[in-house]
C-alpha cells in the first residue's frame, strides 16, 4: 500500500480502507499504521469515512479488534450529541443535496415531543418535517435515515416503489430500519422486576 501523503516525510505508514462493521456510522473505514505510534489507538470521522490510527506493529487480529472498539467509542460519543432545530434543518438540507440532488426542500425541520408512535412525520403541502424527540441520542445514521425518509415524502407521497427507490441511495437504510425495529421490539419486552440481593 502507498504511504499516507500527509505523513510521507519520516517513518513509513500503511493505510488500508475497508467496508464498515456493524455499529459504524460511516461508509468506509481507513486504517493508518504508523511506526511512530507505540501504544495509542485513536479514531475520528473524516466526511463519510472513519479513520483509525494504530501502531504499525499491530497484528491483523489486533487491528480488527481495535477498529471495532474505536467504532463503538465513536458511535457512543455521537449518540450523546443532540442536534438543535437549526442544526437539524441544516442537516436535512445537506442530506437532500447529497442524496436527492437538493430537490427536497423543507420549509421547516424540528423536534417534537408529541410523536410517541412514529419516528417522524411530514406535511408536503407545508414542507414541514417533524422528528420525534425519542430519536435524540440515537446514532447519527439513524437520525439521518429518518430525515431522508421524511425528505423523500416531499418528493413522493406514500410508500410505493418510487419512494423506496429514492431511499436506496442511502447506504444505511436497512441498518437504520433494523435499529429502529430493535428499539420498538425492546419497548414491547416485559420489564422484569429487580432481583433483591438477600
Amino acid at each position: 500500500m502507498p504511504a499516507d501523503p500527509l505523513h510521507s516525510a519520516g517513518t513509513p505508514q500503511r493505510s488500508t480502507t475497508s467496508q464498515p462493521t456493524s455499529g459504524s456510522g460511516a461508509s468506509a473505514i481507513e486504517v493508518r499504521r504508523s511506526s511512530r505510534r507505540r501504544r495509542t489507538v485513536s479514531a475520528y470521522r473524516e466526511g463519510d469515512r472513519t479513520v483509525v490510527l494504530i501502531p504499525a506493529r499491530m497484528s491483523e487480529a489486533e487491528e480488527q479488534r481495535w477498529v471495532s472498539v474505536m467504532l463503538d467509542k465513536l458511535a457512543a460519543q455521537e449518540s450523546k450529541r443532540v442536534l438543535g432545530d437549526t442544526e437539524l434543518s441544516e442537516r436535512a438540507q445537506r442530506l437532500s443535496a447529497q442524496y436527492f440532488d437538493g430537490r427536497a426542500r423543507p420549509a421547516s425541520v424540528r423536534w417534537v415531543t408529541n410523536q410517541n408512535t412514529r419516528w417522524g412525520s411530514c406535511t408536503p403541502s407545508e414542507g414541514s418535517i417533524r422528528l420525534s424527540h425519542r430519536l435524540q441520542g440515537m446514532p447519527e445514521y439513524v437520525v439521518d435515515y429518518v430525515l431522508l425518509h421524511e425528505l423523500a415524502h416531499l418528493l413522493v407521497p406514500g410508500h410505493g416503489p418510487r419512494f423506496w427507490r429514492l431511499l436506496e441511495a442511502y447506504p444505511r437504510t436497512e441498518r437504520a430500519k433494523g435499529y429502529l425495529e430493535g428499539v420498538v421490539a425492546a419497548d414491547r419486552l416485559p420489564h422484569l422486576p429487580g432481583v433483591s440481593g438477600e
